[in-house]
């Protein structure tokens, strides 16, 4: 019996496309969320030398999150999501102009998927955080998120430790989230 010499090169370019095509299947169903947010940190004035900074632990602020209408952007939706992880949370001032964050020693986020927070678990946090910033990353707890990104929006709670300095006018930041989604396809 005589074997072509054409098997092994079928076998090579059906191996081939075999994987690029699991590559594919798998970039489809991997996307990220961006979100992004505004909260308000109140004016607390200088505080008296050997004092410690006040914690505060801010309202929740509800997100109206890009969720649903990227689950569409990828052709799937909210209840065939697997798994949905932080992958980045950004802090920002963006008020009064000039600020930076030196007036904050730690921080943690909290996310909800409700504005009573009742399922509230930690998303990201940073502590000691650097000095003449006026961005700052958080680094993200590991959390498995998927319950919280399912609905149109969620909430995020803010805990602050203040450093001595305090703030003498009320201060803005604007939160940017990035999330890692796995799906399955609708």
């Amino acid at each position: 019996m005589k074997k072509s010499p054409f098997i092994p090169v079928l076998f090579v370019l059906a191996l081939l496309l075999g994987t690029v095509g699991c590559k594919k299947i798998l970039d489809l169903l991997t996307f990220q969320i961006n979100d992004s947010s505004t909260f308000q940190l109140p004016a607390t004035g200088p505080l008296p030398i050997g004092t410690a900074g006040p914690v505060i632990a801010l309202p929740g602020v509800t997100v109206n999150s890009t969720a649903n209408s990227t689950y569409q952007n990828n052709n799937t939706a909210a209840d065939y999501v697997k798994d949905v992880t932080l992958d980045r949370l950004a802090l920002t001032v963006t008020d009064p102009a000039g600020q930076n964050f030196d007036f904050v020693k730690s921080i943690s986020i909290s996310i909800a998927s409700d504005a009573a927070g009742t399922n509230k678990v930690p998303l990201a946090s940073l502590n000691p955080v650097p000095t003449g910033q006026t961005t700052i990353e958080l680094t993200p707890s590991g959390q498995k998120l998927d319950t919280y990104l399912r609905s149109g929006s969620y909430t995020l709670f803010t805990t602050v430790e203040m450093t001595q300095l305090g703030l003498s006018k009320a201060t803005t930041v604007r939160a940017d989230s990035r999330f890692n989604v796995k799906a399955d396809p609708k």
